[in-house]
């Protein structure tokens, strides 16, 4: 038995206490009190690493971004040899995370803008910064897409990437509205085929 193996600290348990409570009940109606009950901390824990729930929340994105951008570096859509099979891949992984409760699939950064773009720039900043950065990667496929088929258009890859975000983010809202994750799904759906419309002039779904 490995008795090295480091145990959570408070920090990192209130970020991923913030992960999973602000999906649920979103960010104005998350207390201090909420994270550190959901953290198993004390209030002093809690001011000890941050100066206030908004502090978090900017900590809450940067740890959202590092984590899910770990949980796509490692995704297998990367090996396709083709730009477009990657790009399409990367929308069929999305698809398949669409699982379980609405707070499970959701996106963290997606559900603070939404509250805080207006009154809180450092949130606003740090979440903008999380979904650009997102799109930035699927954004360097898209450009080798557009190469590889020799498409010509009035709209670039970095313009496409940020339109896969906007779909996935509305879906995840008409989820919440609906209360039903088909909605997601027949978001996704359409996103996907509406790309393969772009570049191969036909949809195989």
């Amino acid at each position: 038995m490995n008795t090295n193996v480091a145990k959570p600290n408070a920090k990192s348990k209130l970020l991923e206490a913030a992960l999973t409570i602000i999906r649920e009940k979103g960010y104005s109606a998350t207390s201090v009190d909420d994270l550190c009950h959901a953290a198993g901390v004390t209030k002093g824990a809690f001011f000890h690493h941050f100066k206030s729930k908004d502090d978090l929340a900017v900590a809450a994105a940067d740890f959202w971004s590092d984590t899910s951008g770990e949980l796509f570096a490692s995704a297998s859509y990367h090996m396709h040899p083709d730009p477009l099979d990657r790009v399409l891949g990367y929308i069929d992984f999305r698809r398949d995370l669409v699982q379980g409760e609405i707070p499970e699939f959701t996106c963290l950064v997606g559900t603070m803008v939404q509250e805080a773009y207006e009154t809180n720039p450092a949130i606003r900043d740090a979440c903008n910064a999380c979904i650009s950065d997102h799109a930035a990667r699927i954004a360097d496929d898209i450009a080798e897409a557009i190469q590889k088929y020799g498409i010509v258009g009035d709209w670039t890859a970095e313009s496409l990437a940020l339109h896969t975000q906007a779909v996935l983010q509305g879906a995840f809202i008409l989820a919440k509205a609906k209360g039903d994750r088909e909605v997601t799904l027949d978001s996704i759906d359409h996103l996907r085929r509406y790309v393969e419309l772009l570049f191969r002039g036909h949809s195989t779904h």
